[in-house]
């Protein structure tokens, strides 16, 4: 069945199609299995586990042991994998972008695909950009407080409009990042012809990015350079735990109900994440 799912995936029928589609049939699976266990049990099932994450089907989240990896400087991701991208990440998490994945479709999340670029022609001399997609995934940090209590925060709070060295020191705040929801974009399934297939943000480390790079796990809406000089966030040292703490990243895919209105709730149009420049060609 794997080979088949492989095959069909090769065939150009969109990225991550076998992967999700293997993976909807263990959620469905895992559903039944459920159903049919005594009442008490169904009531309130344990959480699942996978090397560096945890699933917790009772609140619909999943939880992902990770540690702070930056306190200052410029961002193009939230967060990556450990031993790939730390320099350029808040957060390090510890389990595999593809077991991410497979936590999500468990949850209900819906996958999409990230920014790319698709021909329109055979001879391919002619290609169209296509916009990131996906279901809608809420991202927190639990973090200790003084007292030692583990406090849930919103992602944007430790990310902040990032202020140039030249301009004059002023007593306005930094503009915070604006939402603390990603898009499950699902990352790329690639098969070489007579090879392994792969899970590219496995590979590139690329969880849930700020910038485009068209393999990651986790997005914003749009695309947005990961040009040095196209970048406008950063870190926000003054509330993130030290430097190699211990944290848990935690997902919630945002259900129907749930999902928010395009404007803010008091009616205000919500600010935007998009970068300044001129998205890359």
């Amino acid at each position: 069945m794997m080979t088949g799912a492989i095959q069909f995936f090769s065939k150009g029928r969109g990225p991550g199609v076998a992967v999700h589609a293997i993976l909807a049939l263990g959620a469905s699976l895992l559903c039944l299995a459920a159903e049919e266990a005594p009442a008490e049990e169904a009531a309130k099932p344990d959480p699942l586990t996978l090397p560096g994450l945890r699933i917790n089907l009772e609140d619909k989240c999943l939880d992902l042991e990770a540690k702070v990896c930056l306190d200052q400087g410029f961002l193009e991701l939230v967060a990556c994998t450990e031993g790939s991208k730390e320099h350029e990440a808040i957060i390090a998490v510890k389990s595999k972008a593809a077991h991410i994945h497979a936590a999500l479709l468990l949850l209900g999340a819906t996958p999409g695909n990230p920014a790319m670029r698709k021909p329109v022609n055979e001879e391919m001399t002619r290609w169209i950009d296509l916009p990131p997609r996906g279901g809608e995934v809420k991202v927190t940090l639990l973090v200790p407080d003084e007292s030692g209590k583990t406090v849930e925060h919103p992602i944007s709070r430790f990310i902040r409009r990032a202020v140039d060295d030249y301009q004059p020191d002023t007593e306005e705040e930094p503009e915070p990042f604006p939402t603390s929801t990603f898009l499950f974009a699902g990352s790329v399934l690639y098969k070489p012809e007579g090879g392994t297939p792969r899970y590219l943000a496995d590979d590139s480390g690329n969880v849930i990015s700020l910038a485009t790079f068209g393999d990651e796990l986790l997005c914003l809406p749009g695309m947005h350079s990961k040009e040095n000089g196209a970048l406008e966030w950063e870190v926000d040292p003054t509330k993130l735990p030290a430097l190699g703490s211990d944290v848990t990243l935690r997902l919630k895919p945002v259900q129907p109900e749930e999902a928010a209105p395009p404007s803010g709730a008091d009616g205000t149009k919500e600010p935007s994440a998009e970068p300044k420049s001129k998205p890359e060609e």
